[in-house]
């Protein structure tokens, strides 16, 4: 699920940022739910869910902008700069709803909370930020965490665990992008721009059919079965729109750490509603990952807030 990557907070309300985050978590990892039962259950390819994704996400993303915000600002002089975001947010969309067919719902949204720790190794190279000692030591803590979740050479590894973490690399991708384009694009435009590129791009896997069966789109039934579809869309919208105003509400530090109720949201409707039952290892992993990702936006956030005030020039002392 992508964040803003700056405090766009206006106003100090960390009560309603605080609620909101839980709303748009809970909604994210619902419809994750809901894409893994309609995978299963009726067989649409994950480029369909994309699709139907994006397009009635639609729906809530224009009602705010129009009602709320009473704008439609979508005038834009960084158009690669988006469309590197869009890019690399719809592979990790992609990639995200497939592990959620592979794996159960539980391990996959464990694993894809590995995006900070790939954020923070890719930050270097791509932005030209020097991470500590601290933070280094939070990725290797964190990376461990995923080692504990995945067991590889212990005999039990599962290759499609490996979805999850590509699409954590995507997220990561898709975050750096957002940092670059944050400082002079209103956080709407972003989600918009991004929402109509994901709908347009997960057209191109419409032919994959002709060579798989498994991967042809088809028609809804109407009924429960398409019910479902636009749930996946309004709930996806809806949180974001909470997400984004979430973050205009507190700071960063305050909001992001909420992120991780993903992992208690996930393992509560995997049992609910597959039966799924995580063992020791996906649990001691997780907090593990969790762990190192709290004190990675803790870390950054600190950072941040130092190099603010060292940008900030004193005032002249009136005599």
């Amino acid at each position: 699920m992508p964040k803003p990557s700056r405090n766009l907070a206006s106003g100090d309300r960390p009560v309603q940022a605080i609620l909101l985050m839980n709303l748009a978590v809970f909604l994210f990892t619902a419809m994750d739910s809901i894409i893994k039962h309609v995978s299963e259950t009726y067989h649409y390819p994950t480029g369909e869910l994309v699709f139907v994704r994006n397009l009635f996400a639609f729906l809530p993303l224009l009602s705010y902008m129009l009602l709320v915000e009473r704008r439609l600002h979508l005038r834009t002089a960084r158009p690669w700069g988006h469309v590197w975001r869009s890019l690399f947010g719809v592979s990790a969309m992609y990639f995200f709803f497939w592990s959620y067919k592979l794996l159960p719902l539980s391990e996959a949204i464990a694993l894809g909370l590995s995006g900070p720790i790939f954020l923070t190794v890719l930050s270097v190279p791509l932005l030209g930020e020097k991470v500590g000692w601290r933070r280094w030591s939070a990725v290797i803590v964190g990376f461990v965490g995923v080692l504990i979740m995945t067991r590889p050479g212990s005999g039990v590894f599962d290759p499609a665990a490996l979805v999850p973490l590509l699409a954590s690399v995507f997220y990561a991708l898709a975050m750096i992008s957002i940092r670059r384009l944050a400082d002079t694009e209103p956080p709407t435009t972003i989600v918009f721009c991004f929402t109509l590129f994901a709908t347009v791009a997960s057209l191109f896997t419409l032919p994959l059919g002709a060579a798989d069966p498994s991967l042809m789109w088809h028609w809804p039934q109407f009924g429960p079965e398409i019910g479902l579809l636009v749930a996946i869309g309004i709930m996806g919208g809806i949180a974001q729109i909470a997400l984004t105003t979430a973050f205009r509400r507190a700071s960063v530090s305050v909001v992001a750490p909420f992120d991780y109720m993903a992992l208690v949201y996930g393992f509560l409707l995997g049992f609910m509603l597959f039966d799924e039952l995580p063992d020791e290892y996906l649990i001691i992993g997780g907090l593990v990952v969790v762990a190192s990702g709290i004190y990675i936006i803790h870390r950054e956030t600190t950072l941040a807030r130092a190099r603010r005030r060292q940008a900030t020039p004193s005032l002249p002392v009136s005599q």
